[in-house]
């Protein structure tokens, strides 16, 4: 018989081993965030992190298959059989190019609580927090987890070739929710503004520039019109807000001593629900017309590879959002703050193009693309840990 002032040392002994299993897990996470981030993944170069998950995963015993991005680093895609519904992990390999400014380790600085390095927020901390959760999911028998399929793409930065080839491929068909752990500060985003990148282009009539009243003047023409975009009217959406327009490039010049008669700019057009192309040209044109300029003016959509990204929204009362507020809550003793996005990113595609409720809930960080990028340690943790609680709780 174990004398009572000695029990805490064998329970202690016994559950050493448990212990050190629990901070293996952990650890996890951190480990992982430090091997991503070391790994250089800008946007058409994703080969070598793509290479280090699919090898991860392999190894772990996991059912991964590859899918070409034509250019990029193939996709990643790994199977996790369970019951219930058919859940989607998503998170982007790719990063933007590190600026000159950088006084941290781009490659991977711990301080504190905070994890320096290129695309350590935007998104590698999420995307070690999705993967460690993967791993830990597949821990547990099958009838204790959800139909689990993780996921990480390419060429998120850039036009979203990755998650569009994901979903054309019909592998997620049979989803029944999307989970990104983009970074929002520990907070569900329920929906984004989707967005146009519009081609304006106006020609005008060349003179001899020292009788520029003889000609009509492109450019001066275009930055009229663009000066004045602050004019225009935005439909107002209850979640999501109003739209925005943000010149990108202007471009024009002229022929030796010349009027120039030809100009070019690029806009950024953010649109809420309710907005379609038609609406955004149509609106440029009136303003146009409005203004009185004299010169011919068309309006097109800048081309892209892939397909444009419109507005979505998830409902608040969704049944997959009230059980992850009640988990968040039960985890954390509070409900995690619900917001919407300004910008656009695969999540567009994954609520519109696939048609699936995406949620996004990723970890606190800062500078995203811009010096000194990082991430909370701490954070990253607690995503982990939500994702899976919340996993859990669907079976």
């Amino acid at each position: 018989m174990v004398p009572v002032e000695d029990t805490g040392y064998y329970i202690g002994k016994l559950l050493k081993p448990f212990n050190l299993l629990i901070s293996l897990v952990i650890c996890m996470e951190v480990e992982l965030l430090r091997e991503l981030v070391s790994i250089e993944s800008p946007t058409g170069k994703e080969e070598r992190i793509s290479a280090f998950i699919r090898d991860f995963l392999s190894e772990r015993g996991f059912e991964v298959e590859t899918l070409p991005v034509k250019g990029f680093g193939d996709d990643v895609i790994a199977y996790l059989p369970g019951k219930g519904p058919t859940v989607v992990l998503n998170g982007h390999m790719d990063t933007v190019h590190p600026s000159r400014e950088w006084t941290r380790n781009p490659l991977g600085e711990l301080d504190g609580d905070r994890f320096y390095g290129i695309g350590s927020a935007d998104m590698k901390g999420g995307l070690a927090a999705l993967l460690s959760a993967f791993v830990e999911l597949g821990e547990l028998p099958k009838k204790k987890r959800p139909n689990v399929i993780f996921t990480a793409v390419s060429d998120e930065e850039g036009y979203s070739r990755g998650a569009w080839e994901l979903i054309k491929s019909g592998k997620l068909k049979g989803a029944d929710l999307v989970l990104v752990a983009e970074p929002t500060n520990e907070s569900l985003m329920l929906g984004a503004r989707g967005r146009f990148v519009v081609k304006v282009r106006v020609v005008g009539k060349r003179a001899h520039a020292a009788r520029p009243h003889l000609g009509i003047n492109a450019i001066e023409e275009l930055g009229a019109f663009v000066g004045s975009l602050g004019r225009i009217r935005f439909r107002n959406h209850r979640k999501l807000g109003i739209g925005s327009y943000c010149t990108l490039h202007i471009e024009g010049s002229a022929d030796g001593l010349s009027v120039p008669d030809e100009a070019m700019a690029i806009i950024d057009r953010h649109i809420v629900p309710g907005e379609d192309w038609e609406k955004v040209r149509g609106e440029l044109l009136a303003l146009w017309a409005k203004l009185g300029l004299r010169g011919n003016v068309e309006i097109s959509r800048f081309e892209r590879p892939t397909p444009d990204m419109p507005p979505y929204t998830v409902r608040e009362n969704n049944r997959f959002v009230n059980i992850f507020r009640s988990v968040h809550r039960a985890l954390f003793g509070k409900e995690p703050e619900i917001t919407y996005g300004k910008s656009v990113g695969d999540f567009n595609y994954f609520g519109t193009y696939l048609g699936k409720p995406t949620l996004v809930y990723g970890p606190i960080g800062g500078n995203w693309h811009s010096t000194d990028e990082w991430v909370s340690v701490s954070s990253v943790r607690r995503v982990k840990q939500a994702y899976v609680a919340f996993l859990r709780s669907l079976v």
